[in-house]
């Protein structure tokens, strides 16, 4: 799934595209509308979490990993 196909925006897309477009979808699918779907729903969200925030923007455009940044707490748990 490619975030900026879930949201219709270019990957030169401004904040404010980003976050017009996301409106529109969310509305759309919200699971609370009859024709909402949850599902995509899920994936409009995710794509707007990961798009919103410039430093998982950067991470993603370059690496296509669309997680959090692990925090030194969960890199030390993990190494234990």
């Amino acid at each position: 799934m490619n975030h900026y196909e879930t949201l219709d925006v270019a990957q030169d897309a401004s904040s404010d595209e980003i976050k017009n477009a996301y409106r529109k979808k969310a509305q759309k699918h919200h699971p609370d509308r009859p024709e909402g779907d949850a599902e995509v729903f899920h994936q409009v969200q995710k794509a707007y979490d990961v798009l919103s925030d410039p430093e998982r923007r950067e991470r993603y455009d370059r690496t296509g990993d669309d997680d959090k940044p692990r925090s030194l707490h969960d890199i030390a748990v993990s190494r234990a």
